[in-house]
């Protein structure tokens, strides 16, 4: 993949994981509301949003954009996942903003990943 490409997609990654950030940790409503459904509320939502954030700066620094990468599918994949099963894709009316902007995060998260798949020790091998 080309690098300008590759950066492009990781700084979307890192603007979106950051911009839901204020919400976590000003404890709005939603988030509370979010956090509170599904009993991660508060130590959840506050360790979430600092994973997001190392994500967000581990995905940016060249030697480690796999780790973000990977950190950040796990993250997500767990957000869809509950989204699917307790929350449900709209939350408070947004028309499943936060549900669809977590699947694209998620998608290009593994585009990242594929495109790092060299660099991860457990798969590498299998890539050479």
């Amino acid at each position: 993949m080309n690098k300008t490409i590759s950066l492009l997609i990781r700084i979307a990654i890192a603007l979106i994981l950051v911009q839901t950030l204020r919400y976590k940790f000003t404890a709005h409503p939603d988030s509370v509301f979010i956090f509170s459904k599904i009993g991660l509320e508060p130590f959840g939502r506050i360790g979430i949003g600092i994973l997001e954030l190392v994500a967000a700066l581990l995905i940016l620094i060249p030697k480690t954009i796999w780790v973000g990468a990977v950190l950040t599918v796990g993250i997500i994949s767990g957000a869809i996942f509950m989204h699917l099963t307790k929350l449900g894709i709209e939350i408070h009316q947004d028309n499943g903003k936060l549900f669809y902007m977590g699947v694209i995060v998620l998608i290009l998260s593994i585009v990242i990943c594929w495109n790092e798949r060299r660099k991860i020790p457990v798969i590498r091998n299998y890539f050479k």
